[in-house]
């Protein structure tokens, strides 16, 4: 019999990944070409040469052995966390060392990991909606309480006030995501600035640690030279969450890393923690081999100027047929206002018209629809009939 804690996740399955697998069938019955599937966020965009070139380099001129093998240290190889280390500190005049660097297995794994190091079981932990459906089973898997903070849906920018109401001695850390999925909104400078001021003056109040789990698989995908804030240089009680999956598009090889500050509270036991965590949840170590090779292309960068044309293509097409969204400064996606109030319900009807998005319901932001655009830019331009024609239909059902 299936265990009965199971049992709400399979109730609460993803709606993007169920929404994915229909695309599939879909486009078996009417031909891929005629449907139009902005349900997952997975990249378009090949990975660099230079990553099947380290993959080569790697398996022809080092030892198979060691590289396939096990780590000495399940926070991974040190001289691959040392060239990540070094690497930020290029880019953000940060002063990390290997010793701050956990490679995990994805950004995904890396949020468990922070999650169990830093945050016992009864706890809370807060989110600003709309927030990626998979937080909620992340805490819900450690026994934490998840909190989502209410959205500003004119900015969706983080909602500061409301989340300084709804700290309380037990919470222990606020996720953040920037570039946001679902919204594609970078979170500003002055935003930053603004949430390490509250955290450090709840932690003065409430005499307790509040740490920020800061999500960053969409770091590169920022468009027109804007500026993602590094979240370690405003507060020290901050974990980065990094992953490859969308900088070098290799969502399938599971790589990442975590960053935690020398500077942060009890960083000795927290450090300790975290590469223990990282032991018991069963991930052992990060895959070996990609370890090696992310090393090798840390400066290697997919070509983001297809994302930006679709961001731009989508975007316009959208706003042009009556749509209304927020303009995404990153990320790959655009979180539109359902032109219905029922978001699950305008998904739908958006089905009948074989175009296939996800419901806002699933960010904890209803009302809204979330439209990835990885996708081929011929789907975008076939996509905008069909789109028109939705909203035509309920307009006319008004």
């Amino acid at each position: 019999m299936t265990a009965k804690s199971m049992m709400p996740y399979v109730e609460g399955n993803s709606a993007i990944r169920a929404m994915f697998e229909e695309g599939a069938r879909m486009a078996a019955q009417f031909g891929k070409e005629n449907v139009y599937d902005f349900s997952l966020g997975n990249p378009s965009v090949p990975a660099p040469e230079e990553v099947n070139n380290a993959i080569r380099e790697i398996l022809e001129e080092e030892d198979t052995l060691l590289v396939h093998g096990y780590n000495k240290s399940n926070s991974g190889y040190e001289d691959v966390r040392q060239t990540v280390a070094e690497h930020l500190n290029g880019l953000h005049g940060t002063a990390f060392t290997a010793e701050n660097i956990i490679m995990t297995v994805g950004a995904a794994s890396g949020l468990n990991v922070a999650i169990k190091a830093l945050v016992d079981p009864g706890e809370e932990i807060l989110a600003f909606a709309p927030y990626f459906v998979e937080y909620g089973n992340y805490a819900k898997n450690h026994g934490v309480n998840l909190r989502a903070v209410p959205a500003d849906t004119m900015t969706f920018q983080p909602n500061l006030e409301a989340m300084k109401e709804m700290i309380t001695p037990n919470t222990r850390a606020i996720i953040i995501n920037s570039p946001n999925n679902p919204t594609g909104v970078v979170y500003s400078d002055e935003t930053i600035r603004r949430l390490a001021q509250i955290l450090k003056a709840k932690q003065e109040e409430l005499g307790t640690e509040i740490y920020i789990i800061s999500d960053e698989p969409y770091r590169e995908l920022a468009y027109d030279g804007v500026n993602v804030p590094y979240v370690t240089k405003y507060y020290d009680n901050t974990v980065v969450g990094y992953s490859w999956s969308k900088s070098l598009s290799l969502p399938g090889e599971r790589i990442g890393y975590l960053v935690f500050p020398s500077e942060m509270a009890d960083f000795d036991n927290a450090i300790q923690a975290a590469n223990i965590a990282n032991r018991v949840l069963g991930y052992v170590n990060a895959p070996t081999l990609i370890q090696r090779v992310a090393a090798k292309c840390i400066d290697s960068k997919v070509d983001i100027d297809t994302y930006d044309r679709n961001r731009k293509a989508l975007f316009e097409g959208l706003t042009d047929a009556g749509y209304q969204c927020v303009y995404p400064e990153g990320a790959f996606y655009l979180f539109v206002r359902s032109p219905i109030d029922d978001d699950v319900e305008f998904c739908a009807k958006a089905k009948e018209h074989n175009i296939l998005v996800v419901p806002g319901k699933s960010f904890a932001c209803p009302g809204f629809v979330r439209i990835a655009y990885c996708v081929s830019y011929e789907t975008i331009v076939n996509s905008m009939p069909a789109f028109a024609e939705l909203m035509k239909e309920i307009k006319e059902s008004e």
